[in-house]
């Protein structure tokens, strides 16, 4: 079976955010479930794609918000209106339909289309719908879009996010309704699509790497709790606003918080322990230098790779209960509350009490639900695929 996915960034093999993280999984897995397997989409500029032979290369371009000019964002916004497209799937639209039909007949024939998340099917939704698809929901993507639209500072801001949660939500409903299967990240996210049949879905439990992570060497503490992500990514940012403004002010002075990632503008913490270090070499690295990691998600849906990653390691932590959707099995040595002061004191009992545990176990049950997902779906393709070449 040849399928093509098709997504906005093709896989570079940096595995630099969540996003790109849950690609390289999922596309593992059907190649472990024998797909042939061809990727679609856009390259970030200056990063070839991790396995050429396999991916059609539409240009590269940078779709992060945060980059881009104020002119760019007005003719985003512009370019947004007057196509009745999303803000998110407008920034795809640098080539045309015709160059993406000409690149997908050049690279077929194919069985059928897996539509990785709403940003690119819903750029290009016309041209995927000559075959069966499969399509992969990483998030529930226009109620994050309501969410955003709540915690934005500027009316602008909120008619824009409100705007983008109405169109998503229509296009998320065609997109489940026309796919012989849909994946999710996280289980709620079934319902919330309208696809909680066993029949027209199943989650997709995720791991952060083609192998196992291989700690290299004994752990060397360098401070108490350690956090990063791409902060300038909305629902992450509604995280750290709690806890920096909710949980922190509970701390003792002395407690030690680094923070790394890209930091939008405005991010401040009055609290002496809090050090924001920017971008660092070695996440893994990173976070293994702390004696707890809090997971701090409080908006959004999907599954939070950096809980995935932290399982994995066996490292101690302290969750939000939004941190753990999507993931059944929770470790000995992690903790969950949702009450700021609750919060805070268990990061510094967990500070105290450095309790790591072998996180293997937890990637071995991941690995073999996911393939377990990837060939229930795969399943609702098969027969189309016999009935074509009868």
């Amino acid at each position: 079976m040849h399928l093509l996915f098709a997504t906005s960034i093709v896989p570079d093999g940096a595995l630099a955010s969540g996003y790109e993280i849950a690609n390289a999984a999922i596309i593992a897995a059907l190649r472990r479930a024998g797909a042939r397997v061809t990727v679609i989409g856009f390259t970030w500029p200056g990063k070839p794609a991790a396995d050429p032979e396999n991916t059609v290369v539409l240009g590269a371009i940078d779709v992060r918000t945060d980059n881009a000019s104020a002119l760019q964002k007005l003719a985003w916004v512009g370019k947004a209106l007057l196509s009745g497209l999303t803000f998110a799937s407008v920034k795809l639209r640098a080539v045309s339909d015709g160059d993406v039909l000409a690149a997908v007949e050049r690279a077929g024939p194919f069985d059928g289309y897996v539509l990785n998340s709403v940003q690119f099917a819903g750029a290009f939704e016309k041209l995927f719908s000559d075959l069966p698809s499969i399509f992969v929901a990483h998030n529930v993507e226009h109620l994050s879009a309501q969410e955003n639209a709540a915690a934005a500072d500027s009316l602008f801001q909120r008619l824009l996010f409100r705007r983008e949660a109405r169109l998503l939500k229509t296009v998320e409903e065609r997109l489940c309704r026309r796919a012989r299967f849909v994946f999710t990240l996280a289980e709620e996210d079934r319902a919330a699509l309208g696809v909680a049949s066993d029949d027209r879905s199943a989650v997709l439990p995720l791991v952060t790497g083609a192998q196992a992570p291989t700690p290299k060497g004994p752990r060397h503490i360098d401070c108490d709790a350690a956090l990063i992500g791409t902060w300038t990514w909305q629902p992450n940012r509604i995280g750290l606003d709690w806890f920096l403004g909710k949980v922190v002010p509970h701390l003792r002075s002395g407690f030690r918080i680094r923070v790394a990632g890209s930091m939008p503008a405005g991010v401040t913490s009055k609290h002496p322990g809090v050090e924001f270090v920017g971008r660092v070499p070695d996440a893994q690295a990173f976070v293994r230098s702390a004696a707890v990691i809090p997971l701090i998600s409080t908006a959004g849906s999907g599954v939070q790779l950096k809980t995935i990653e932290t399982f994995e390691l066996g490292l101690p932590s302290v969750a939000t209960s939004r941190s753990l959707r999507g993931i059944d099995h929770r470790p000995a040595n992690c903790v969950i509350t949702d009450d700021p002061a609750a919060f805070a004191r268990a990061l510094e009992a967990a500070a105290t009490d450095i309790r790591d545990v072998d996180g293997s176990a937890f990637r071995r049950s991941q690995v073999k639900a996911l393939d377990a997902a990837i060939r229930l779906g795969l399943e609702k393709l098969e027969p189309v695929r016999q009935e074509a070449f009868a």
